[in-house]
Formats: C-alpha cells, sequence, structure tokens
C-alpha cells in the first residue's frame, strides 16, 4: 500500500504531462474548428508527403552518420583507462551544458559565406584556385545534417558505451578461447549483445531528428521545410491551425513509432541468434 501511494505523484505527473498532451492532440486531428468530426485533417496530408520523405530522409542520414561515428569512440573508449573514460565522458557532456541553440548559432557563424571555413579557404588559396568567392555551406541540406549529427550525437554515443561496459567479459574471453578472432568475437558476441545500446541511441537521434525545427530554420535557411518546422507554423506561425498541426504530429509519432517497433523486432532477432 505505501509503495502505491508513493507512485501517485509519479502517475499525476505523466497524466498531467504525457497522456493529456496525447489526448488532446488525437482530439485536435480528427475535429475541424468548429468542433464537429472529420478526417479531412488526416486526409489532405497527402499534400505534404515531401516534407513527409525529407524529413525522414535527413533524420536517417544523420542517424547512419551518428550510429558510424559513435559507435565506435564509445568501443574504443569502453577500452580505455577508467581516468581516460571519465574525462572523455565529461568533455562529451561540456557542449550539452550550453544552450541548445547557442550551439547552433555557432555553426551559422563557421558555415555562413563569410564563416570561418570559408575564410580559411580563402587564406589557402583554395577558393581561388577553384574561381569562387566562397563555397556556398550554409542553408543547405548538408548543414542540418551537420547540425543534427552535432547536437545528436551524444545521444548516440552514451547509451552505447553503456551497455559495451557492462558485457561479461567472460563471455569474450570464451569465445577466444574457442579459436574466434577479433573480428568474429566482434561482430558475433560483441556487436550482437550491445544492440539494445544501439537501438536506444538510434531512436534518441532519429526522433528528435525527424521533429527538429531550429536546426533546419538556423542551418538549413527554412527554405525547405522538415515536419518540425510544417508543425511549428500552424501553432505559432501565420498559417495558424492547430487542427492541421495536430494531425502531422499524430502521422509522425505513428511513423517513430512504426520504426522503432521494426528496429525492435530487429535487436529481438540478433539477440536470440546470439544466444542460439
Amino acid at each position: 500500500m505505501r509503495k502505491k501511494f508513493l507512485s501517485i505523484p509519479y502517475v499525476v505527473w505523466m497524466a498531467l504531462f504525457v497522456v493529456t498532451p496525447l489526448v488532446l492532440i488525437v482530439i485536435y486531428a480528427f475535429t475541424a474548428s468548429d468542433g464537429s468530426f472529420t478526417v479531412d485533417n488526416i486526409s489532405g496530408l497527402g499534400t505534404y508527403a515531401n516534407v513527409f520523405g525529407r524529413s525522414l530522409w535527413l533524420a536517417f542520414i544523420a542517424t547512419v552518420i551518428s550510429l558510424i561515428i559513435g559507435y565506435p569512440f564509445a568501443y574504443i573508449l569502453s577500452k580505455e583507462s577508467a581516468a581516460m573514460q571519465r574525462i572523455t565522458m565529461m568533455l562529451i557532456m561540456l557542449p550539452m551544458w550550453i544552450n541548445f541553440i547557442l550551439r547552433t548559432y555557432s555553426w551559422m557563424s563557421i558555415l555562413e559565406n563569410t564563416g570561418l571555413i570559408n575564410q580559411l579557404l580563402g587564406k589557402l588559396g583554395i577558393l581561388a584556385a577553384l574561381g569562387v568567392d566562397y563555397i556556398p555551406l550554409i542553408n543547405t541540406d548538408g548543414a542540418v545534417v551537420l547540425g543534427m549529427v552535432y547536437n545528436y550525437l551524444p545521444f548516440m554515443i552514451m547509451p552505447i558505451y553503456s551497455v559495451i561496459i557492462k558485457l561479461d567479459r567472460s563471455v569474450i574471453e570464451a569465445a577466444q578461447d574457442l579459436g574466434a578472432n577479433s573480428f568474429n568475437v566482434f561482430f558475433r558476441v560483441i556487436f550482437p549483445l550491445s544492440l539494445p545500446g544501439v537501438l536506444s541511441g538510434i531512436t534518441m537521434v532519429f526522433v528528435p531528428s525527424i521533429s527538429t525545427f531550429a536546426i533546419s530554420k538556423l542551418l538549413g535557411g527554412g527554405k525547405d521545410l522538415l515536419l518540425g518546422d510544417l508543425i511549428e507554423m500552424q501553432f505559432l506561425g501565420g498559417a495558424y491551425n492547430p487542427h492541421l498541426g495536430s494531425a502531422l504530429s499524430l502521422v509522425m509519432m505513428v511513423i517513430v513509432m512504426i520504426c522503432m517497433y521494426l528496429m525492435n523486432r530487429f535487436g529481438e532477432g540478433e539477440e536470440q541468434a546470439v544466444l542460439l
């Protein structure tokens, strides 16, 4: 009884700040401005298919790049001394103490036409050799993906590192004793056992990437909308339409949940293969 009583604040918090907003989103998505039931908000989303496709594609690219960078980093870090691990993790977390918008603004000064990169290329004579005054780096898809990777890479590294560092070393030693070389040990033992961390990292990078609006607005110039930009416009922009915004949010959540379900199914299959 006491444990149930202690859980009441948590249940109330979840009801107010998780369940209630989701219920409101569903209600708004299936109602018109006069409060009547309608499916027009959902059926009309085909108009924004290019926005959905572009958001999914850029989020996918950012997630893959984060995984390619984050997994080797976490794996190598797990082999370092305890002191080095603590220092490195602190350095990884340090930029996150700075405001998200300020970190993104810093990349604007680096990537803009008169920014640090173009200035460096100019001093090296590369721009003159190419016959251009600058290389367009900002207001591009590449800049948006760079902003996503920079801001969300720690969320890929940390869960992978946390899982790898806790792996039972006796399992690895057993595989080596049975004649497995380093390649087989990694791909048949370490990587499958670290999949929970990989899937957590993918989730923590993919979900905010597909819904971001600040990065695409600052580094992408707002020329090509992402889902986050489109949803923000419906609630805060001139085209105020919370019903359409709710429908967009609802469909986005469904897409993300489907992606997460498929990845979890894949992870379960890999873990079972290792046990067999």
